[in-house]
């Protein structure tokens, strides 16, 4: 298999990594603050990655490899909250198809100017890779004069938040996948930590343990995925395929839930396919 190939495949692995810790989480937040639900996951994968690192005895990776690893996590979580904080103001569609975006347009411009311009073929899976996204985030539903202006804006954040943190992870991969994913898991915990002190949750606070440890426990897996499919191919390529993880969702909502997609959705996954198609090429 070819590098192309081996990033696309890696890609969708962490795609539905994400897409089903997403999944995993939306459900525990119908019984339970949202962010309570991702620090539970998050707390029991740091302390599993941090005993495997120390049980296999692995060596430790430089420290601005450890950096860009911890920077990439603590500022992730800081960008979920504001993401969870931006969903709660209402036009959930519009808010959340901004942030997808930002989320692969990030990367994908820092590719650009970094590494030059991709190769035809990918630069068209690119483009409908980005589409695709809009698809399959966006609710038509969702009128923008409507829209709280600091919505959007948290949004937008939110989703370079998540872009940024795709590059640092990019750059702390050449450290070993395994402690760039312990050190990021121990600044993000660090930084929800930080998080639920400032702003403690209201609510119902029982029955979240399973949905969260399920959520991290994926969630940790598309970080390996990630970094690894960073590894082997463009950055651009890699963030663009993960960051198709909102259709896994939507399917497993679909499947286990009854929640249907909308034909425009299901238009997105199709565009997501040809883009993957055209990536791996």
């Amino acid at each position: 298999m070819n590098a192309s190939g081996a990033t696309a495949g890696l890609g969708l692995l962490s795609a539905a990594s994400w897409g089903g810790s997403d999944f995993a989480g939306g459900v525990g937040a119908r019984r339970a603050p949202a962010l309570l639900v991702v620090a539970s996951g998050q707390i029991l994968t740091m302390v599993v990655l941090l005993g495997w690192c120390v049980a296999m005895r692995l060596a430790v990776p430089g420290p601005p490899m450890l950096f860009y690893a911890g920077l990439g996590g603590f500022e992730g979580s800081v960008a979920l909250a504001v993401f969870y904080r931006a969903l709660a103001m209402g036009a959930m569609g519009l808010t959340a198809a901004l942030t997808g975006l930002l989320t692969a347009l990030v990367p994908v411009v820092f590719a650009l100017l970094r590494e030059g311009l991709p190769t035809p073929l990918a630069g068209a899976g690119l483009v409908a890779g980005l589409a695709a996204i809009w698809l399959i985030t966006h609710s038509p539903g969702d009128k923008g004069a409507g829209t709280p202006r600091t919505a959007l804006l948290l949004g937008a954040l939110a989703g370079v938040g998540f872009g940024a943190q795709m590059i640092l992870f990019k750059m702390a991969s050449g450290g070993g996948i395994v402690w760039a994913m312990t050190s990021a898991r121990v600044a993000g915990v660090a930084a929800l930590l930080l998080v639920l002190a400032v702003m403690p949750p209201g609510g119902p606070k029982k029955g979240f343990w399973l949905t969260g440890i399920l959520a991290g426990v994926l969630d940790t897996a598309g970080n390996g995925f990630y970094i690894r499919a960073a590894q082997f191919g463009r950055l651009e390529t890699a963030a663009v395929i993960c960051s198709l993880y909102p259709g896994v969702t939507i399917l497993l909502a679909a499947l286990v839930l009854r929640e249907w997609p909308t034909r425009r959705q299901m238009a997105g996954m199709a565009l997501a396919l040809a883009a993957v198609v055209l990536l791996s090429l």
